[in-house]
């Protein structure tokens, strides 16, 4: 029978090569969490790494190039290795991250930034140094999203710990090119700009900046571009370009915008070979271009190209001391001129213009902008027209005849307007200015001419106030002479009618006599005859007594006096008289009341 220590050596012996294995099964077990990576260092080795290297691709001692992912890792002997847990790479939605390796092959002195290589966007670290990745800053970037990268080669750089590398925050984020602006772009990583060149020519397809190592696989330029960017997202390496924002360029209704291009393919003239002050190039190419840009929002790179505006509405411009709101005749005065009799004055003249939507590129290829057309063409043209002219003519005369001048300074000019592709419209002459003796002498020259006109007048008048009262006065004596003459008619019939009645009235007289002549004979008789009867049957005195009484009583006379005065008080009888009077006439008074 064996004893206890016996059993108990037994189990120890049979249990000890159990526990040894557990033992050394748990030494070598590591476990990586799901939101870490484990960065693997071998303690020792055979051998060492090369000179220059600092990730272990071969077994070497050292930081390795695999990483750990999360789980249960096993025959890591702890011994030999030594696991570091390093939290993932996450690059949050919106921003990029830039990536910095500490090991690769070199960069070649013509560029700045490492090339892209196949490596799983930095994940696979033995992939990157198989494939030739180069060392310092890269051209790739990453993205949105989470990421397993080996911190021992790589640097990740986003926006929460980019202060420590110098750069702001800001520019890790996704480049945001607004609306109604362009991105202007300036790589920093490429080739030099051929000799004689302002920006690098438009390469093949790189996806608009975002693809870097396709844009110096196809040969790109390294400074400003003449690709610019549209509006909306794009995921660019702020090592590889910087990208400035501008507005579009705007053409107001009523203009066209000419090109004027400082890059492009070759110079070839298409004007024709009737245009010989200049050259015209399609569009696309450098030079002027042949086709304006119509009203509306262009997306126009303005670093390499300048767009002249050029209404294409009538355009005033003033020779005088107004301007108009487009500023182009804001150097433009009153011009002075010379009259014939040497006397110098100046005018103010209005020049109407237009320029065609397709002469436009014409007009800009020939003097360069509108501004230059109105200081170099239309300013002498028109000043040199009015100078000529006016020495052919007097003050007086240029004043006089002021529409004649105007007429035909719109012909001269209009013509010579077209042999710079511009329609003269009209010229207008505005205020004509002339010397103030002259014009004190005209002034004094007039007055005195208006105060003759105003005595003739006055005397006109005069004489047709005196012609107008002697008409007066014939009117009023000939209105005498037909009255009179109507009195004299008017006589001569009252004289015949006088005649005529006369002769009636005798006629009637005659026979009226003739009648009361029979009549009173007549009565005359009778009269006799009674008195014959009368004194044969009374007798002559008692008839010629009743004859008298008769005639009293006809005649009604008063026999007896109404108031009789007796002569015995004189006195008293002419009172009584008097009172007897005034009592009759009061009594005949009220009998008449």
């Amino acid at each position: 029978m064996k004893t206890l220590f016996q059993l108990t050596f037994q189990y120890w012996f049979i249990s000890l090569p159990l526990i040894t294995a557990c033992v050394l099964y748990f030494v070598s077990f590591v476990y990586i969490p799901e939101n870490k990576i484990g960065v693997v260092i071998k303690r020792f080795a055979m051998k060492n790494l090369p000179p220059g290297d600092i990730i272990a691709l071969n077994g070497e001692a050292g930081y390795q190039a695999e990483t750990l992912p999360p789980g249960l890792h096993f025959g890591l002997w702890i011994w030999q290795y030594a696991v570091e847990r390093v939290p993932l790479v996450r690059v949050p939605q919106g921003e990029l991250a830039l990536v910095v390796a500490r090991a690769g092959a070199s960069i070649p002195p013509s560029r700045i930034l490492g090339r892209v290589v196949d490596c799983e966007h930095f994940q696979d670290a033995r992939a990157f140094l198989k494939n030739g990745g180069e060392k310092g800053r890269q051209l790739g970037v990453l993205t949105a999203g989470s990421y397993r990268i080996n911190p021992a080669l790589f640097t990740v750089i986003t926006s929460e710990n980019s202060h420590e590398h110098g750069i702001e925050p800001d520019h890790m984020r996704i480049l945001a090119v607004e609306s109604d602006r362009v991105g202007i772009v300036t790589t920093l990583d490429g080739k030099p700009i051929e000799q004689g060149e302002m920006a690098g020519p438009i390469v093949g397809s790189h996806n608009n900046f975002q693809d870097a190592q396709a844009f110096l696989d196809a040969g790109g330029r390294r400074g400003l571009q003449e690709q610019i960017l549209l509006s909306g997202q794009w995921n660019v390496n702020p090592w590889f370009a910087v990208v400035e924002q501008v507005p579009m360029i705007e053409i107001p209704i009523g203009h066209v915008g000419v090109v004027i291009s400082y890059v492009g393919d070759a110079h070839i003239d298409v004007s024709g070979a009737d245009f010989k002050h200049g050259d015209l190039v399609n569009v696309g190419h450098k030079g002027v271009w042949v086709t304006p840009l119509l009203p509306g929002k262009h997306p126009i790179n303005t670093r390499i190209m300048r767009v002249e505006l050029v209404p294409t509405t009538n355009i005033v411009l003033n020779w005088a001391n107004r301007t108009e709101s487009h500023k182009f005749d804001e150097k433009l005065n009153s011009i002075t001129v010379r009259s014939r009799d040497g006397f110098a004055f100046n005018l103010d003249v209005s020049q109407i213009i237009h320029i065609g939507a397709n002469n436009a590129p014409m007009v800009i290829s020939r003097a360069g902008s509108l501004q230059n057309l109105i200081d170099h063409v239309l300013q002498p043209i028109v000043g040199n027209y009015f100078r000529n002219s006016a020495q052919d003519y007097t003050v007086l005369d240029f004043l006089n005849a002021r529409s004649e001048r105007q007429s035909d300074a719109a012909k001269h000019i209009a013509a010579a307007l077209r042999d710079h592709d511009v329609e003269g419209i009209d010229t207008l002459i505005g205020d004509i200015t002339p010397p103030e003796s002259l014009m004190k002498t005209q002034t004094d020259r007039k007055i005195a001419e208006e105060q003759r006109k105003t005595y003739e007048t006055q005397e006109a008048a005069e004489k047709q106030r005196q012609q107008l009262v002697r008409q007066t006065s014939l009117a009023d004596i000939q209105n005498d002479v037909v009255k009179a003459e109507q009195g004299v008619s008017i006589a001569e019939l009252h004289a015949t009618s006088a005649v005529k009645q006369s002769e009636g009235e005798a006629t009637s007289t005659r026979l009226r006599a003739a009648g009361e002549a029979d009549a009173i004979r007549a009565t005359g008789q009778a009269k006799a005859e009674a008195y014959r009867v009368g004194v044969e049957s009374l007798g002559s005195d008692s008839y010629a007594l009743i004859q008298l009484f008769q005639i009293i009583a006809d005649k009604n006379l008063r026999v007896v006096p109404d108031v009789l005065v007796s002569g015995a008080n004189g006195s008293a009888g002419m009172m009584e008289a008097l009172m007897a009077m005034m009592a009759r006439q009061q009594t005949g008074k009220v009998i008449a009341s």
